[in-house]
């Protein structure tokens, strides 16, 4: 199987990336079914790169529906150690406008139906995550979006809601009361995940709307969605070809030893089936 450092999600709309060379398609199998669709791996800017559409390619996958389990682990097990993901938004704050960009730093979950964790039945880890995105690689993608001439806000709470419709007005105002800055359907359980398999994840999130809040603006409809998704995806290509050449060789941020002292459950208690279906994950910790 090949591997890769580095590996993008690409959210609605952003089904492939161009300029990758030396491209082949995998689909590992996981303990926890398929991923959204094939794995694109090739070389971006001198990189190996692992590409998968959220929503498979032509966007079936509704974003409950999202086999995040199945993805992050198949990410994993070509040897990930950074993901970027791409997330279509709308803005809760008048000052990100629609076509703005978006490196969250906090988030807010207020989904009801996705399983968030790699763990249970009979193992039990707490991982920290007080500060859900990478630091490090955010940064990166803050600086690669300023160069790509993107007007872009470094910081902010995401409201993840579990869709797939929009917000209520009262819900809308309600996430704006909370200070919250723009609202999702799918940085989740993305990110938990991600941290669990002690993988780097950061978002760019893509401002297509104003949610409904905004009295001054129309509220927002598909059609909107999707013409200003179409031109943030072009600039987020931009910014994945600047990001991905800066990414360190080595991790030095707490993301890569997410699981050291988080695994409460003693190691004679842990099924030998459970440490083989999750050895990816915890085989470091747990013989």
């Amino acid at each position: 199987m090949p591997e890769a450092k580095i590996g993008v999600i690409g959210g609605s709309g952003l089904y492939e990336i161009e300029g990758m060379t030396d491209i082949e398609e995998v689909r590992p199998t996981t303990p926890f079914g398929e991923p959204s669709d094939a794995i694109v791996i090739g070389e971006l800017e001198g990189n190996r790169i692992a590409f998968l559409p959220r929503h498979g390619r032509g966007h079936y996958i509704m974003p409950t529906e999202v086999p995040s389990l199945a993805n992050i682990y198949a990410l994993k097990s070509l040897g990930v150690e950074w993901i970027i993901s791409i997330s279509a938004v709308g803005s809760l704050k008048e000052e990100i406008r629609p076509m703005d960009l978006v490196i969250p730093d906090q988030l807010i979950d207020r989904t009801k139906s996705r399983v968030n964790t790699f763990f249970g039945g009979g193992l039990v880890a707490h991982v920290t995550f007080a500060d859900p995105f990478c630091p490090v690689l955010s940064d990166i993608l803050h600086q690669a979006a300023i160069e790509a001439g993107a007007r872009v806000h470094k910081g902010g709470t995401y409201v993840v809601m579990e869709g797939p419709l929009f917000s209520t007005k009262a819900e809308s105002n309600l996430y704006r009361s909370w200070g919250a800055s723009v609202i999702g359907m799918t940085a989740l359980p993305e990110a938990k995940l991600a941290r669990e398999a002690e993988i780097c994840y950061a978002t760019v999130a893509c401002a297509t709307d104003y949610d409904c809040w905004h009295e001054a603006e129309e509220s927002v409809t598909i059609e909107m969605v999707i013409a200003n998704l179409q031109q943030n995806v072009s600039r987020a290509k931009s910014i994945l070809r600047t990001a991905v050449a800066r990414i360190p060789q080595k991790r030095e941020c707490g993301c890569a030893q997410a699981l050291k002292d988080a695994i409460i459950t003693a190691p004679d208690k842990i099924s030998d089936n459970m440490k083989r279906e999750l050895a990816l994950l915890i085989g470091q910790y747990i013989k």
